[in-house]
């Protein structure tokens, strides 16, 4: 009995595989500073291939001595590495870090470790306005 999905004689079967970490988009951190906070942009993979990059955001980021800001909208993916940093932030603060527009795959990481509770978890609605400080006349952008 066939179920449906299942190639006929006249059908070829297409092979699958599983997307593996390290093969989708790759990982990327920004660090902008602005008027009021400091804040931080992750996107794609965030895993161990991007830790040197979280360690400079880390330290760019306390450098400033502002409120750090986190926004994880367009993670598609993250491992112990990206919750270290996390909780790292967190630690290193002196402020309360703010986790805005947390992708579910995140928000489940935040969960299972309890990092969430060492964060503030924005919610798109409660997000405040974020103004970038321009860079100076003259300056290095």
């Amino acid at each position: 009995m066939r179920d449906g999905n299942s190639p006929t004689g006249d059908q070829p079967v297409q092979p699958t595989r599983e997307v593996l970490p390290g093969e989708g988009e790759p990982g990327a951190v920004a660090v902008i500073v602005g008027a009021d906070a400091t804040r931080i942009v992750l996107s794609g993979e965030v895993d161990a291939d991007l830790g040197p990059e979280l360690q400079e955001a880390t330290a760019e980021a306390e450098s400033m001595g502002l409120p750090i800001e986190v926004d994880a909208h367009h993670v598609t993916f993250m491992d112990s590495s990206g919750v270290a940093f996390l909780a790292r932030l967190s630690i290193r603060s002196q402020h309360r870090v703010r986790l805005l527009r947390v992708p579910p795959t995140v928000r489940f990481l935040l969960e299972v470790t309890r990092i969430g509770e060492l964060l503030d978890v924005v919610e798109e609605s409660d997000e405040r306005a974020f103004q970038p400080v321009a860079p100076e006349p003259g300056g290095v952008a």
